[in-house]
């Protein structure tokens, strides 16, 4: 099995670098990275084109993104989609650990569980959470490295092109096909968002945009006032 790892990208020079190096052992044993840049002011393109096998450039969004990504050539030559946040960290045996989950054939698509790492010191409790939440209702964010396999993102017609809550809406798709996979060996992931917006703040922040999503509002009103609150 081929492995397409998915990286949309927005001013992470500081970051890119180390997400792509952490990469290279999985890039050797066959992996494709791909680098989908939003529109970066920064050297996040330049600093990428060496250490992976394509940058393309797509429309601002992580589901536009991603969907360009997922689109391109070196990612529909793969069996498996993989979508990793900039900021996140892989276990080092990611790829086998996927390939042996999916070969029962039971389900087409997972996550893995996260690890969050920063200054706050209650984000093991946050990541906890995240966890249960996760393995309880079959829905993973963006932080969890959400995968799958490539005949039924095709089915699915990738993410929604919405502004926000693309992880969510397409998750509740997905579970139509299969239950998902639950990785336990974490994506260690920055916890750079409660760390600058504090935990409570934070917390509270993506309870009230998630009640507000499952009650029908619109992603992209929801979008405008994420950034506002920042």
């Amino acid at each position: 099995m081929k492995l397409a790892i998915i990286i949309p990208v927005l001013n992470e020079a500081a970051q890119i670098e180390d997400c792509l190096s952490s990469l290279a052992e999985l890039r050797g044993r066959g992996a494709s990275l791909i680098v989908v840049d939003g529109g970066s002011g920064d050297a996040t393109v330049r600093l990428a084109a060496s250490l992976c096998e394509r940058v393309i450039a797509a429309p601002r969004g992580r589901a536009l993104q991603m969907n360009a990504g997922a689109r391109c050539e070196e990612a529909c030559g793969a069996d498996v989609l993989l979508f990793l946040h900039a900021d996140a960290r892989l276990p080092a045996d990611a790829d086998r650990l996927i390939f042996r989950a999916l070969s029962n054939r039971h389900s087409c698509w997972g996550r893995f569980d996260v690890e969050l790492r920063g200054r706050s010191p209650g984000l093991r409790l946050v990541a906890w959470m995240m966890n249960l939440r996760s393995r309880v209702t079959g829905i993973c964010t963006g932080d969890q490295a959400l995968f799958v396999e490539q005949g039924a993102f095709v089915a699915l017609e990738g993410f929604a092109p919405i502004a926000l809550m693309e992880d969510i809406e397409f998750c509740r798709r997905a579970r139509r096909l299969s239950a998902p996979i639950a990785l336990r060996p974490p994506v260690v992931a920055s916890g750079r968002r409660w760390d600058q917006q504090g935990l409570a703040r934070t917390v509270l922040q993506m309870w009230w945009l998630r009640l507000a999503y499952f009650l029908g509002a619109d992603p992209q009103q929801l979008a405008r006032r994420y950034r506002d609150a920042r």
